[in-house]
């Protein structure tokens, strides 16, 4: 897992590989100020109860609270969005490191786009139920948050990068028999996605490492095909 992480981050040296970092940061970015002046606004012009003072305590209560959940929804955002450009640097790791591979299987836009938004959908849901808990319970909040984020973008990625060579049915059983490795991989990402400026960088490495946890955990299977043939 270490070395797969040191990998991703090495990654970065290719030139190709950091447009796509200056392409996904400027997205996200853009995307995560909207989301959060966006929901910002629809509190400030609503009035709940024609009090002043009470809306007034609301919205500020309200805009600490849009600040939070934007904060702790960011590495969502920024994967969803960046989810569109990642492609090449999946292309580019699998170029650099496993030139044996075959050409990858062709997937559709619509597909590519129906995955994002339903993650995205999976995230906001999973993150407003918990956020009771991010509020007001210390300690907790930070268990909650990375084995809930962990796991749906250690799914999120492996799926991303495993629907390149597998299709979904193969992919998911891939992830279902060996779970460890796709959610701890998801729990670095989401770390590494609450640490300022890194987690610009995090879509890119994300890609780039989880294309290494894949192929880590392809090879037990390769090993075991080649065993059965062998019989």
């Amino acid at each position: 897992m270490i070395r797969a992480l040191l990998l991703a981050f090495a990654q970065l040296s290719d030139p190709r590989v950091r447009r796509v970092v200056w392409i996904g940061v400027f997205v996200s970015v853009i995307a995560y100020a909207l989301l959060a002046a966006g929901a910002s606004w629809a509190l400030s012009a609503t009035p709940l109860t024609g009090y002043g003072w009470v809306d007034a305590t609301i919205d500020v209560l309200g805009g600490l609270g849009v600040l939070v959940l934007a904060w702790l929804l960011f590495p969502a955002t920024v994967g969803t969005v960046s989810s569109f450009f990642l492609d090449e640097v999946v292309e580019r790791v699998e170029a650099r490191h496993y030139p044996a591979l075959p050409a990858p299987r062709q997937t559709g836009w619509l597909e590519e786009l129906a995955t994002a938004l339903r993650f995205l959908l999976l995230v906001l849901a999973v993150n407003l139920l918990a956020l009771p808990i991010y509020l007001f319970a210390p300690g907790l909040n930070l268990i909650v948050f990375y084995t809930v984020n962990g796991y749906l973008l250690g799914r999120e990625y492996f799926e991303m990068v495993a629907h390149r060579r597998l299709d979904r049915a193969t992919a998911r059983a891939m992830r279902r028999a060996r779970p460890l490795k796709p959610f701890l991989a998801g729990v670095v990402i989401a770390f590494l996605s609450t640490i300022p400026f890194v987690n610009l960088l995090v879509p890119v490495v994300a890609s780039a490492f989880m294309v290494h946890v894949l192929q880590s955990m392809s090879a037990p299977l390769a090993a075991g095909r080649t065993t059965v043939i062998r019989r």
